[in-house]
């Protein structure tokens, strides 16, 4: 997977909650969003934001893939719809299922192609396969 490079950002998020209402989310570069507080309300809540984490990072990693692959100017777009399954105990999500669409002047090999290669460079999928070290410091 060489050919493209990572730029320096900062990373991480921060999520303040009050007596009423969603969290606020901050992430280290500035960006902010409110989520919603209860199932019926339109919006992200923390699942939604992992499947919308897999589904950005995907196309995101189609339109790279492309380009590695030297067919971007046939590339008009890719569509990725991410949803689950929730376990029981302990909460979590179980499964979750990718399709990913990808649009352009492609035969069925190049399409495949892209798609295999999307999910090699999407840091998301990459760490969702894996089991990451996860530091809970409680103050």
């Amino acid at each position: 997977m060489s050919g493209f490079r990572v730029k320096a950002r900062p990373t991480g998020a921060e999520a303040q909650l009050g007596r009423h209402g969603g969290p606020t989310v901050v992430s280290a570069t500035g960006g902010s969003f409110e989520l919603v507080a209860a199932g019926s309300q339109p919006g992200f809540n923390p699942v939604d934001l992992l499947y919308a984490s897999l589904s950005a990072c995907m196309v995101l990693s189609a339109r790279i893939a492309a380009s590695q692959l030297g067919v971007l100017d046939s590339f008009t777009g890719a569509v990725a719809r991410v949803s689950g399954e929730k376990a029981g105990e302990p909460s979590r999500v179980a499964s979750m299922s990718v399709v990913l669409e990808i649009s352009g002047d492609f035969d069925a090999d190049t399409r495949q192609a892209i798609g295999r290669m999307a999910e090699e460079i999407c840091t998301i999928s990459n760490t969702l396969h894996t089991s990451p070290d996860i530091r809970v410091d409680i103050r």
